[in-house]
This record gives C-alpha cells, sequence and structure tokens, in this order.
C-alpha cells in the first residue's frame, strides 16, 4: 500500500529515500486542509455567539502561511546536513499561533509542516518525515499559550522555535546519529547542530521583533487580525 503513495530512490549520500506520488502529494494536500479547516473552525468557535468562519481569518491566516512559504525559500545559509537559517521564515507560522492560539497555531503549524514536506521533500521513513515535518513546525504554534501574555510574541516565539528544535533534535538522534562528527556522541552532535541554524534564526528574529518600530507594527497587525 506504501507504494501507491511514495517510491522509492537513493540519494546522493547513499540513503534510501521516498519520493511522494502524485496520490501521495494528494492525500498530503488533503490532510493540510483538513487542519487548516480545524484551525479555523477553531477560532470561529472561539467568537463569542459565532459560529461562522471569517473573511478576515481566512486570509491572515492564508497570508501568514503564504509568507512563511516564501520567506523559508530565501535562505541565509544552509546547513550542509539538512537545514537552513531562513529570512525569518518561523516567526509568521508563530504570528497565527499568537493571533489566535495554541490549538490553531498547532494545527495551522502542522499544516506548515506539511506544505514543506510537499514543496521539499526528504523522507527516509514515516516515523522521520513525522517528527520532521508535522510535528516539528507544529510545535511552533505553542505561541499561542502566551498570545495574551506580556510581551506575549517573545515569549511565544522563543517556546515556538524551542518545540520545533526539540523534535529537531529527536530526529537528528533517532535518524541521523551516523552523521555524527568524529568523538561526538550522537546526542551532543544532534543538539549543537540542529541549534546551530535554528538558534541563529532565532537570535536575528528576536532582535528584530524587539525593536519598537517592528514590535509596534505587530501588535497593530494583531488587531487587524482579531478585528479589533
Amino acid at each position: 500500500m506504501w507504494k501507491m503513495f511514495a517510491t522509492q530512490y537513493v540519494n546522493d549520500w547513499d540513503e534510501v529515500c521516498y519520493q511522494p506520488t502524485v496520490l501521495g502529494y494528494a492525500a498530503l494536500i488533503v490532510v493540510g486542509l483538513i487542519c487548516v479547516g480545524l484551525a479555523l473552525w477553531i477560532v470561529s468557535r472561539s467568537k463569542k455567539g459565532g459560529m461562522h468562519i471569517t473573511t478576515r481569518q481566512i486570509m491572515f491566516s492564508a497570508m501568514a502561511m503564504a509568507l512563511g512559504t516564501v520567506t523559508s525559500m530565501i535562505k541565509l545559509f544552509d546547513a550542509p546536513m539538512g537545514g537552513s537559517v531562513t529570512l525569518c521564515s518561523m516567526l509568521f507560522v508563530v504570528l497565527i499561533g499568537y493571533w489566535y492560539g495554541a490549538k490553531v497555531g498547532i494545527l495551522t503549524g502542522v499544516a506548515y509542516g506539511i506544505l514543506q514536506l510537499i514543496i521539499d521533500p526528504y523522507i527516509l521513513s514515516l516515523p522521520q518525515m513525522f517528527v520532521d515535518y508535522p510535528l516539528a513546525f507544529g510545535a511552533l504554534g505553542m505561541s499561542g499559550f502566551f498570545a495574551n501574555s506580556k510581551h506575549g510574541l517573545q515569549k511565544g516565539y522563543l517556546l515556538g522555535i524551542f518545540g520545533r528544535w526539540v523534535f529537531a533534535f529527536l530526529s537528528g538522534y533517532i535518524f541521523f546519529a551516523y552523521y555524527a562528527w568524529d568523538g561526538w556522541n550522537p546526542a551532543a552532535y544532534s543538539a549543537v547542530y540542529n541549534l546551530s541554524y535554528i538558534g541563529i534564526e532565532g537570535v536575528i528574529t528576536l532582535i528584530l521583533i524587539s525593536l519598537p518600530p517592528v514590535k509596534n507594527a505587530l501588535l497593530a497587525v494583531k488587531k487587524l487580525a482579531l478585528d479589533e
């Protein structure tokens, strides 16, 4: 049955990998749309006396995911064995949680992870695929736990990228331990390697969103996203 959804090939590092088939891509798109639909339904349920999804909610969620996708392709630095420092792409997924809460943020983060999988798939196995894509990017939505907190965006961003780092660390330790540097424990290697690109982008983004003009602009965008 797996062959219906993916074909096998050997990459440049002699790894046995899988490429989604047309049916596989279709299934990923359906799952991603379901996640987005659930996220928007949760938003609409949270509105007092309201049960419908507004055009504004759809527009802002779609805008954030689109910006996250575009900026993920603008890479300031590519790590040699996967991962990159992008133009603040994680921020846009974090913003959805910051606007609409953790449940919505996590679901849209999962959808964003599926979108990243569709755009640039790197699949060694089903467990690795889930950890590296839906789970890792879904963790960015934990920013929503600080949606109503003082300095909530900064706190939420830190929590979100920490969550992504945790899953990246687990993936590196479990699935890519054989790439550990000479003399390095696989756990230490994975921790440092994944921190190298997630941490650099995190520091750059935190500095940017803490600048008063940017901070005030993002607060204004949140008010627009919430129709306040």
